[in-house]
């Protein structure tokens, strides 16, 4: 009889655990190394009376040292065959009472009431994610999460660094970010392609005196070419259109008139200037500089959201 070739499903791995195929076109790389496990779990600090909200628990190594040391775990997982591993691993324990597992996309769900956050994260939605945990209400204290290497040094990167991008402005914004360890792709089953780094986040509290939403509009913009002066960046068609439109918004609803002559143009560049801010490029500027700088926009009436 002919051979019959067994196709692998695409993206699914078999991973060394009876029965258990790990996806890796969702980011299921678990955990295996129970050194780096309670390291992860040492920094951050986990109190007697907290409660600790994991995202990705996959086969549960995490969550049960988790369980040792906090007073609750709220587990948010995707996959309902590992929702069923983890049930199984906690069956008959005291931990069982102290475990509620949320089953779907972390994104779509609105977070709970926690203290702190661990998680050795799908790589894919890491930067949702992170910006979903820092305009999350009420405060955490801090989140220890596992990250490509290279998103991680992208989030503590600063300016004048290579990597140093919105990203790292935004996130520094709102937390203090600081890169915890390096962690090699075979610490994990399956291994990853990339290697990968642990860092910690914690909120600003009380958070900067600054509309996100308007804080992230001039950032936007100035980051599109991060390398080009202010100047240069302000001068797109497109940009322009979007100020001028906002502009005469915010001019309608306060009756203010608008001269028949005016340029969105020269107002963009006097503020600029003024601002001290016209020859600069955004891989150079920090939070001060972006403050200052939205301040002289919002200032005179101009504004990004």
């Amino acid at each position: 009889m002919p051979k019959v070739r067994k196709e692998k499903s695409r993206g699914l791995r078999q991973a060394g655990g009876p029965g258990i195929v790990f996806n890796t076109g969702i980011g299921q790389h678990i955990l295996k190394n129970p050194l780096i496990v309670n390291s992860v779990i040492e920094k951050a600090a986990i109190r007697p009376t907290d409660v600790v909200l994991e995202v990705g628990p996959g086969t549960g190594n995490m969550t049960v040292k988790i369980l040792e040391k906090a007073k609750k775990v709220i587990a948010c997982e995707l996959d309902s065959r590992l929702v069923a591993e983890l049930q199984k691993r906690v069956q008959g324990t005291p931990a069982a009472n102290k475990l509620q597992i949320m089953v779907g996309d972390v994104l779509k769900t609105d977070l709970p009431f926690f203290d702190a956050c661990v998680a050795n994260l799908p790589y894919q939605i890491s930067s949702p994610f992170v910006f979903k945990l820092l305009l999350h209400r009420p405060f955490f204290r801090c989140a220890v999460l596992m990250f490509q290497r290279e998103f991680a040094l992208r989030l503590v990167a600063t300016p004048g660094d290579k990597l140093y991008c919105r990203l790292s402005i935004n996130t520094q914004l709102l937390a203090r970010v600081d890169h915890l360890m390096k962690v090699g792709k075979n610490n994990f089953r399956p291994p990853p392609k990339v290697e990968s780094s642990v860092v910690r986040i914690e909120p600003k509290n009380p958070p900067p005196p600054v509309n996100f939403q308007e804080w992230d509009g001039l950032v936007r913009i100035a980051f599109v070419r991060k390398n080009k002066t202010l100047t240069a960046s302000f001068k797109s068609s497109a940009v322009q259109q979007l100020l001028e439109k906002n502009y005469r918004i915010h001019c309608s609803l306060r009756n203010i008139e608008i001269p028949e002559n005016f340029s969105i143009s020269e107002k963009i560049q006097k503020i600029l200037e003024d601002s001290g801010c016209s020859e600069k490029r955004a891989r150079t500027m920090d939070i001060d500089d972006f403050m200052r700088l939205l301040h002289g926009f919002n200032s005179q009436g101009i504004h990004f959201s």
